[in-house]
């Protein structure tokens, strides 16, 4: 197989267990090259084990995961494809003594990056909207200043895959629209990104793809637009009477909702002619059909809904 057609991210029956607890249950998924992938899940779930296991900072209990063609079960292999890959955890704290390039510097270094580092370094600062701040000490940043920081570690030497946990929690709005356009343009620029958060309208906003995990095991994985129901309509109308309500029954659409404003479930776009005609027949004026797209949120509480 060629380079370009090795997944960078792949796990297979990836299961961990710490003594009578069961963290991941035979994890399986795959993360195509030069895509955004978003992994979900609530806490406990197992997303930080999965992301121990893919960066050797664990090791499986059984089943095997694969970064860049080298399995974890090859520690000597899966070290070198380590060194193609940046990392930002969710909790990390940089010496407040040194500057954000003295800190690029130390990173530069332990990755064993080929010197000079300056322009390199000066280049991920200014990408991360630091480059005016690069000499400043890291104990007067803010924590979203701080997180900048850790993103400019993260992409160090163009690494080919960029594993993120949690990389916008401590940002405010438009830091959170900053570190969007980052993900994009690493996109752009072929790299893999594995996304690992919380806020699911960020995912939503950057995301090629998505995995959700639940007690260890994922529930459901694909496109956005194969996860997410857009079979439902939002419609405004009146002389919704029982008969009206009944009729659209009788057609097999289920209507939700009181009043002039209601949904119809089951709706395929094709369908919203017959909908309309229905409900007309019956007596009701419509004023408004608009199509709905279940949101990721919405999504995800269904699915978690359906396993608790």
């Amino acid at each position: 197989m060629t380079a370009s057609a090795v997944a960078p991210i792949e796990t297979i029956e990836l299961t961990k267990r710490y003594g009578r607890i069961t963290a991941l249950a035979g994890l399986g998924m795959r993360v195509e090259r030069g895509s955004v992938f978003g992994f979900l899940g609530p806490n406990g779930a197992g997303k930080t084990t999965a992301v121990k296991l893919l960066l050797g900072l664990a090791r499986p209990t059984s089943g095997d995961a694969i970064v860049l063609g080298a399995p974890v079960s090859d520690e000597r292999a899966h070290r070198a494809a380590r060194r193609r890959v940046g990392y930002l955890p969710e909790l990390f704290r940089y010496p407040g003594w040194l500057s954000a390039r003295e800190v690029l510097g130390v990173h530069s270094e332990l990755a064993r990056l080929a010197p000079p580092w300056g322009a390199a370094i000066d280049s991920v600062l200014a990408t991360v909207g630091l480059g005016d701040r690069a000499g400043d000490r890291v104990e007067g940043f803010s924590k979203g200043m701080q997180q900048r920081l850790g993103l400019a570690v993260a992409m160090l030497g163009s690494p080919e895959v960029v594993v993120l946990d949690e990389p916008t929690s401590a940002l405010d709005p438009i830091g959170r629209h900053d570190v969007r356009e980052i993900l994009r343009s690493l996109r752009e620029r072929g790299t893999t990104v594995f996304l690992n958060s919380h806020l699911l309208s960020e995912v939503e906003q950057v995301c090629d793809r998505v995995a959700i995990v639940d007690r260890g095991t994922i529930v459901a994985q694909g496109t956005l637009g194969e996860l997410l129901r857009s079979d439902s309509v939002r419609i405004r109308a009146a002389g919704l009477t029982p008969d009206v309500r009944a009729e659209a029954a009788r057609r097999g659409f289920a209507l939700d909702g009181d009043g002039e404003r209601l949904v119809a479930h089951g709706v395929d776009i094709e369908r919203v002619p017959v909908l309309v005609e229905a409900l007309v027949r019956a007596g009701a004026r419509v004023y408004s059909v608009e199509p709905m797209q279940q949101t990721l949120e919405d999504r995800f509480l269904q699915l978690l809904s359906e396993r608790h």
